[in-house]
């Protein structure tokens, strides 16, 4: 065989390898089924939050049930209740919440009207239902339950909500509905964190910068209103103003909490040694917990349970933004108002043990004591998770259609290889025989 014939099979080869041949190595659908970080976050507030309201509720545990691990059994409970309703809710797939908005507003509605008319009162306050063993919330459920019908009314009333005043206002009427029915409990702590959501949520979802300053000078204004128009609200505000002209009437609280900090310094007492615990600090394992956990851990402890919950919400509005690129409007404002809801609840409880504003009943997310705020807070957390399973379901899908499209490709490429390789055989037994005939012509012409 010549070399000008080998080096045509040569150039047939490389001609056909560098047009066919795959130099890159197929994709791999080795994509997580959950967001692990989330879900470890979650437990680590959980966690710390048993800890904490166990070590502050000993005292006074002590005192009223002859058991300094009362409060701690049953918050341990309702953290085992919280994980398991979580693991529930991570099974329902987004498409019922959606098909479901409308009617979980209607159930926050009864749940709301339940509470006024056979709710339990504690300290002037009728928030609770009582059913049997179990003690409800009701203004926990509402917000989830609300924002979840807001997301879906912010996806079919979309184009209303950014072009006229009446899609913008629809919302904000149901909104006042419930504000009117928790102002009657009375709960105003729930009142502003719904209120600033729904504002938050409306801004993402791109209503005219009007109208949303016109809806937050608003709700400003009525939320100083209601303040105005109460005696205890204002004696609040007054006390937050400067705790210490009464220390031991209207500023106590405030005073005795901004003690705990104050004594916390870098790296705190250590676990157990919070003096402020010992029933000098009232509600100190429910609405104060950041105070006795700033007192027993210190800067460091208080700085390390802050960043855990502003990763969690970073993570929730990074969820709503990839949801948004996917076209996934309902799970991008659910995301969106869970991720707002967390701040704004963190920032008034935080806020309000450090004397920055004003003393308000919220408990601090997936940390403080309460059986409703905790299995709440746990089904929101579950409710991302599960938003984000679904994002990454659809993830591995896309590449395993992109899978099967390479799989027919290298079958093609294969077949035609073969076609390829028959050819050159072709080729090469042409130029054998061409060699030998030329040969024997050779030999006779000698």
């Amino acid at each position: 065989m010549s070399s000008i014939t080998e080096n045509k099979i040569n150039s047939i080869k490389q001609l056909f390898m560098s047009k066919h041949d795959e130099t890159q190595a197929p994709i791999k659908a080795d994509i997580q089924p959950y967001d692990h970080s989330l879900i470890l976050l979650a437990i680590a507030l959980l966690s710390i939050g048993l800890v904490v309201v166990t070590s502050a509720s000993m005292p006074v545990a002590d005192r009223l049930f002859g058991n300094p691990f009362h409060f701690a059994i049953r918050h341990g409970i309702y953290v085992v209740l919280a994980m398991i309703s979580a693991m529930i809710v991570m099974q329902i797939p987004m498409r019922w919440w959606r098909m479901s908005n409308v009617w979980l507003l209607l159930l926050t509605v009864v749940l709301l009207i339940s509470v006024l008319v056979i709710g339990r009162s504690v300290n002037g306050s009728t928030r609770w239902l009582v059913l049997g063993p179990i003690t409800i919330q009701a203004a926990e459920p509402a917000k989830l339950f609300f924002f979840c019908y807001l997301a879906g009314y912010l996806v079919r009333r979309h184009e209303e909500v950014t072009d006229n005043l009446k899609g913008f206002i629809k919302p904000l009427v149901v909104f006042f509905a419930l504000a009117l029915l928790l102002l009657l409990q009375p709960d105003l702590g729930t009142v502003v964190v719904m209120l600033f959501t729904t504002i938050g949520l409306l801004f993402l979802a791109g209503a005219k910068l009007w109208q949303f300053f016109s809806l937050a000078i608003a709700g400003t204004l009525a939320v100083v209103l209601l303040i105005v128009f109460e005696e205890y609200r204002v004696r609040r505000i007054t006390s937050f103003l400067d705790p210490w002209a009464d220390p031991f009437g209207s500023g106590y609280q405030l005073t005795q909490s901004l003690m705990a900090y104050g004594r916390g310094d870098v790296f705190g007492q250590g676990l157990g040694n919070s003096l402020q615990k010992l029933e000098y600090l009232p509600e100190a394992h429910t609405d104060f917990i950041m105070a006795i956990l700033a007192e027993e851990f210190g800067f460091a402890g208080v700085l390390t349970v802050l960043v855990i919950m502003l990763v969690i919400v970073m993570k929730a509005m990074a969820m709503g933004n990839a949801a948004l690129r996917r076209e996934r409007p309902f799970e991008a404002y659910l995301a969106y108002s869970i991720g707002i809801w967390f701040s704004l609840q963190t920032t008034v409880n935080v806020g309000a043990s450090a004397g920055v504003l004003p003393t308000k009943g919220l408990t601090f997310p997936l940390l403080s004591y309460g059986g409703s705020s905790l299995i709440v807070m746990s089904v929101a957390v579950a409710i991302l998770i599960r938003i984000d399973f679904e994002m990454r379901v659809d993830g591995i899908q896309a590449i395993n259609k992109a899978g099967a499209a390479k799989g027919k490709k290298r079958i093609l490429v294969r077949k035609a290889k073969q076609e390829v390789n028959m050819v050159i055989e072709d080729v090469i037994d042409e130029s054998q025989l061409e060699s030998s005939t030329n040969a024997k012509v050779g030999g006779l012409h000698d």
